[in-house]
């Protein structure tokens, strides 16, 4: 019996000894994926998250740190974030390292919990429009303040201070905000126990994990990729409208240039790089670029069929196509009106200080004119008449006919009515026409 226990004994410390690297291979194996928001809010950073949130469920992470410095940027973009954010099944850490303003602030709210460093700022979360920098109208006004409420209100935290973040009338002087003004949270602030919008003012992300016990977790930075970037940059707010004036100029340049040159390729770089970016950024279907590429078809089109048709809905195609492409509608209009101001002042400037001509137009366009300056007549300009003198065989009325040396003539007077018979020296001869004048043969002064 004695040797049966002992063997049992031996038995479960081995069973121990050999669970003691799994069970450390395991506590080993718990990840944190760290990802960043350290630019502009828009759908290329919407991109990159998908993907990364995407990643760590797949590697079945513990939590996710969202390490947040940016200043904003497109609320519909913020918009699609905070779904994601909801429908990710890792718990979502926010550490504000240093501010999230505006979509920011919209997207630290959808974290499970939130962090930040000892100068971190949230809030002046109010929507103005991209191009302007104004305010949006009232409808798109009322949404955002929603918006920031309802963010507020899904993860349990006070939503009157969201709602102060958006909507300016609303006053909170002790936090500095007066009427007309927002609210921006300090960190000490953000962290009261009337306000919750604050776990914690921490001084780095090794103490964010450590509050969280995740301190000896394996930290996944995750990457922008080199498509991610592009897409990033092209659909930054201020990067499209500069590249789409870039397209529109160089259009234009290399309309008034022989042949097709360096001005003409940076337009398609440009139309292709904003086209190319909106679509890794999931902004642009391939029925935008399919639309594109009909326009430009329609507008070829125009250099062999007569009207005038086939250019304009290739233009019209263009146009809808960038508008489509952009997620936004309102901002890529204003975008393709920057683009077009920029487009025309450049054929301005070409035309009145450069005078330059259309090239393109060379090719469907008669552009020669059959003048007397080139050398073109339409009859013999007998100018070798003038100063010659005749006699008129009918009245001139004022039109009739002259004899002179025995060459009849038909002529005119050059006013009044001359009688037959009469002598008159020519004075002016204008292709066909010849002017007469009467001549008195005595005291006349030739």
């Amino acid at each position: 019996m004695r040797k049966m226990i002992g063997k049992f004994l031996l038995f479960i410390l081995f069973l121990s000894a050999i669970s003691i690297p799994f069970a450390q291979s395991d506590a080993a194996a718990e990840k944190v994926y760290h990802v960043k928001i350290d630019a502009a809010v828009e759908k290329g950073l919407y991109a990159y998250l998908k993907r990364s949130f995407a990643e760590a469920e797949e590697a079945g992470a513990k939590a996710i740190i969202l390490e947040i410095n940016t200043n904003g940027g497109f609320t519909d973009a913020a918009g699609e974030i905070g779904k994601l954010m909801d429908e990710t099944d890792p718990e979502i850490i926010a550490y504000i390292n240093y501010k999230a303003i505006s979509a920011g602030a919209y997207i630290a709210l959808h974290a499970d919990k939130i962090y930040m460093s000892p100068n971190g700022k949230i809030g002046a979360a109010q929507a103005v429009e991209g191009t302007t920098g104004n305010a949006v109208d009232v409808k798109a006004h009322s949404l955002w303040v929603a918006e920031m409420i309802s963010a507020a209100e899904t993860h349990n935290r006070n939503p009157k201070y969201a709602e102060a973040m958006a909507e300016p009338s609303i006053e909170m002087k002790e936090y500095r905000a007066g009427k007309g003004q927002l609210l921006t949270l300090t960190a000490s602030e953000a962290a009261e126990p009337n306000v919750r919008y604050s776990e914690g003012t921490v001084s780095s992300l090794e103490e964010v994990l450590k509050l969280n016990g995740l301190e000896n977790a394996e930290i996944v930075k995750t990457n922008v990729t080199f498509t991610e970037g592009i897409a990033r940059f092209v659909t930054h707010p201020i990067v499209v409208p500069i590249l789409l004036s870039i397209a529109g100029l160089g259009l234009v340049v290399e309309l008034y240039s022989p042949g097709f040159g360096v001005a003409g390729t940076m337009a398609l770089s440009s139309l292709l790089l904003f086209f190319f970016g909106h679509l890794i950024a999931g902004l642009a279907g391939y029925e935008t670029l399919i639309l594109f590429i009909i326009g430009i078809v329609l507008i070829i089109l125009e250099f062999f069929l007569a009207g005038g048709i086939a250019g304009l809905l290739g233009a019209v195609a263009i146009v809808v196509s960038i508008i489509l492409a952009g997620g936004n509608p309102m901002f890529m209009a204003y975008s393709v009106m920057i683009a077009i101001a920029v487009a025309v002042s450049g054929m301005v400037i070409i035309m009145k200080f450069f005078g330059r001509k259309l090239h393109l137009l060379n090719k469907v366009v008669l552009m020669d004119s059959t003048d007397t300056e080139s050398g073109y007549v339409s009859n013999i300009n007998r100018v070798e008449l003038l100063g010659k003198k005749a006699v008129t065989i009918t009245p001139l009325r004022p039109s009739g006919t002259i004899d002179m040396e025995g060459e009849r003539i038909d002529v005119v007077s050059q006013g009044s009515y001359i009688d037959r018979g009469k002598h008159v020296i020519i004075v002016k001869v204008e292709g066909s026409r010849i002017v007469v004048r009467e001549f008195e043969e005595k005291g006349e002064n030739e």
